[in-house]
């Protein structure tokens, strides 16, 4: 049978429960739930400091894990269903329901509620915490850490303008399969983005392209394009600022830039002859 290996957890070995009557494996087992305890998580393609890097899991995003193996987790998330290697010091059995989550690029997690106190953890943009009570202009955590106020919002309560969110991560460095201010990648970008204004979102840009939003009626002078609007081209998205800019994870400067859609469009049919293959609104 085929499927897609990105978010099936199935091995020759090894395969989820659930897919017994679907995929041949040597095991199937039920998996548990966990939940991501640090601050985020790399999910790699295989068990190995080494290996390349998919994606990354964000501090409270739940998952389910298959295997515990010389201190790596085999696991799918719950978020986008990707399946990988997470170290499994990451992950922590105890899950606690997240109530909010971070709307600044990052923030500190302090000792005390008093900006002078040593902070113990910094959490990136849409990590979800489990807030138990407010104490001036700090809020409590679960596990006893505090978080400046202004730098969460609720979770029953979406951010908007994701592109104006995206802004935020301009001159941030590209880094494939990352998701946060330290490193991010261009379906990254605009996952996270989407997921703060309560639009779930595949990981890659196959499946982007594909599952989100509708064809934008735009002309081949690209005029109609809007805010908000995604732009497509192979193994690439980018999010529109306006009718003419784009922001997006590039590899050709290596940060999140913002330019001219015309601009990108030529540089990429220069470099590799490819096109764009779509424009969705969302």
């Amino acid at each position: 049978m085929n499927y897609d290996q990105r978010l099936t957890p199935a091995r020759p070995d090894l395969a989820a429960e659930h897919l017994r009557d679907t995929v041949q494996a040597e095991t199937y087992v039920p998996g548990r739930r966990m939940q991501v305890s640090a601050s985020y998580a790399d999910l790699r393609r295989s068990p190995s400091d080494e290996a390349a890097t998919d994606t990354q899991a964000l501090h409270g995003e739940t998952l389910i894990v298959y295997e515990d193996k010389n201190g790596w987790s085999w696991c799918q998330l719950d978020r986008d269903r990707y399946v990988g290697y997470v170290e499994s010091h990451a992950l922590t059995e105890r899950i606690a329901k997240p109530n909010h989550r971070v709307r600044s690029r990052h923030t500190l997690v302090y000792s005390a509620p008093d900006l002078k106190s040593p902070p113990l953890d910094a959490l990136p943009f849409n990590a979800e915490v489990q807030i138990i009570s407010a104490t001036g202009n700090f809020a409590e955590t679960h596990t006893g850490g505090f978080i400046f106020t202004r730098h969460l919002a609720p979770n029953n309560r979406p951010l908007s303008d994701f592109a104006g969110l995206a802004e935020m991560f301009l001159h941030t460095p590209y880094l494939w399969g990352g998701k946060t201010d330290v490193g991010i990648d261009c379906s990254g970008l605009v996952q996270v983005t989407l997921a703060a204004v309560g639009v779930a979102a595949p990981r890659d840009t196959d499946m982007m392209e594909t599952q989100l939003g509708r064809p934008a009626n735009v002309g081949e002078n690209l005029r109609g394009v809007r805010r908000g609007d995604l732009v497509f081209w192979p193994g690439h998205v980018g999010i529109m600022q306006n009718e003419q800019l784009l922001i997006h994870a590039n590899a050709h400067s290596m940060t999140v830039a913002s330019e001219l859609l015309s601009a990108v469009r030529d540089r990429v049919r220069s470099n590799n002859g490819s096109d764009i293959t779509a424009i969705r609104r969302v």
